[in-house]
């Protein structure tokens, strides 16, 4: 395909204002691509995108998804909804109304452009796992009257009406498995484990474990990520997913405290508080899939991504 015509690919992406949004946006207009950002701002920041507003491939529209939408593009990516647990627990209702309607409103839209959609979805459609490492043949085990269940619920639901779209109206589908991803554009309020031990250690206030720390993670650097949902939508085979995208390395978290109070220097001390109801105690993805059907691994390790994203947050926090 020539240059000039991958500049007329249109690509809309909601969320595009959020963390993992605003970086996809980033990276596509580095493709040559124009790009639609659609965000409510419930979690997103315009501060995220304010420096691609002067470039004329770049339009930002403000739009919730739980309402239909209509416009002309090539692609979707349809990452909206609020992802970490203080976010989605402050309204449950407008988090699982944003799953399944947005769902619907974006494969509505994908199903009358006769467009590729890619949803992101997330490791925690399985629950609090009892197979580890997580493959996408597992079903996952989750609460769905728990605290958790309007995010983990909400996406497994959206997962159902994405693929009841492609066998019913043969749209064209892609359902990504998103594990823990940190890096830059993070909020520094949004309550993940990265962003909140980071900020803790920079600012020298205690680091809050929740349990004994035992529990483990996997995390995957935002750029790593960003490649595979690219490689995802652009895989010309019929294939829809689900696929894993995620870093196998898996630490413990009062590992990933230690590592943190290292690289920051803080003097900061651990605390321990109760373990949030139906929190996972493991979470490490199976990537083998992503390996044989996208080429796709992450590359950059936790020691590489951390630096990266403490530089972030002391400019982000001017320190």
């Amino acid at each position: 395909m020539s240059t000039d015509a991958l500049k007329k690919k249109r690509v809309l992406v909601t969320g595009g204002a959020g963390f993992l949004g605003s970086n996809l946006c980033e990276h596509l207009l580095g493709l040559g691509y124009e790009v639609i950002a659609l965000d409510n701002f419930f979690t997103g920041s315009k501060s995220n995108i304010d420096h691609l507003s002067s470039n004329k491939n770049f339009e930002l529209i403000r739009h919730d998804v739980t309402a239909p939408f209509s416009i002309e593009v090539d692609e979707i990516y349809n990452l909206a909804c609020p992802a970490s647990p203080p976010h989605y627990q402050h309204d449950p209702v407008q988090t699982i109304r944003t799953s399944v309607l947005g769902a619907i409103n974006m494969l509505d839209l994908a199903k009358r452009l006769k467009c590729p959609i890619l949803q992101a979805s997330t490791s925690e459609v399985y629950g609090d796992p009892e197979v580890h490492p997580q493959v996408e043949s597992y079903w996952g085990n989750v609460n769905p009257i728990g605290i958790r269940a309007c995010y983990d619920e909400g996406k497994r639901a959206a997962e159902t009406i994405f693929f009841d779209y492609y066998r019913q109206y043969n749209v064209p589908i892609r359902v990504i498995r998103i594990f823990n991803t940190y890096g830059p554009k993070m909020d520094p309020d949004d309550g993940r484990v990265v962003s909140n031990f980071i900020v803790q250690a920079l600012k020298g206030e205690d680091i809050t474990i929740y349990g004994d720390g035992s529990q483990t993670r996997s995390f995957q650097y935002v750029d790593d990520l960003i490649k595979g949902m690219v490689a995802m939508m652009e895989n010309k085979s019929d294939f829809t997913g689900p696929v894993n995208l995620g870093n196998p390395g898996e630490f413990t978290i009062g590992e990933l405290a230690r590592k943190i109070i290292d690289l920051t220097g803080s003097k900061s001390k651990v605390v321990n508080k109760d373990l949030p109801k139906d929190d996972p105690k493991k979470r490490k993805p199976d990537i083998t899939l992503a390996k044989d059907r996208l080429g796709w691994e992450p590359l950059v390790s936790l020691e590489e991504g951390l630096p990266k994203t403490i530089s972030y947050f002391k400019s982000l926090l001017r320190l």
